[in-house]
């Protein structure tokens, strides 16, 4: 269950390595993902790029001291849709533990690749989670037609103090892709 990706190296789905996955790569297909099934406002779909990029910026002002490589962990945290996409959590929830598990698997192989250890440690995992709901609710009430309330009631009501000055603004996806590539390597270069 192999796919030829554009670097042309061939990852292995199922039984994925580090040396498969280039940052390039995700970039790409991150940038092509759309979040929401594409039901979003705009000229452009609101790719899982994007939203990765907004989740590292609000994990940055939940957790102001954190180390980069947390900062990457947060970036990276959907990494492995760029191979298997992006679906809503209903449907997640429908297809069962296996998704789930081809999710961890991806995930392991790319924090390796980069330097992360194969799980990031609860309370970090905890905190890019919290910056990775107060971005569906911006999401939600900005682009995706929910209301206040309505987003409320999915996400949790979020300290409006984390969003400040932050809005979504829809790009192309070579400006997703670009953007997230820079903060990738702007995170490696001051890795210990």
């Amino acid at each position: 269950a192999w796919q030829r990706m554009l670097s042309g190296r061939r990852l292995d789905l199922l039984d994925p390595t580090p040396v498969d996955i280039e940052i390039e790569d995700i970039a790409h297909g991150l940038a092509f993902v759309a979040r929401w099934n594409g039901q979003t406002r705009g000229d452009f779909a609101y790719s899982v790029a994007e939203h990765s990029i907004l989740v590292e910026t609000l994990f940055g002002r939940i957790a102001p001291n954190a180390p980069a490589k947390w900062k990457l962990a947060a970036l990276l945290h959907d990494a492995p849709e760029y191979v298997i996409g992006d679906m809503i959590s209903p449907v997640k929830a429908a297809v069962g533990p296996g998704y789930g598990e081809l999710d961890e698997r991806l995930e392991a192989a790319i924090h390796i690749r980069f330097g992360l250890p194969a799980k990031i440690p609860a309370p970090v995992k905890k905190q890019i989670k919290k910056a990775d709901k107060i971005s569906a609710w911006m999401e939600a009430t900005q682009i995706a037609g929910f209301t206040k309330s309505e987003a409320d009631k999915f996400f949790g009501a979020p300290d409006p103090s984390v969003m400040e000055g932050l809005t979504i603004v829809l790009r192309t996806p070579l400006e997703a892709r670009t953007d997230f590539t820079n903060r990738h390597n702007d995170l490696l270069k001051v890795l210990p």
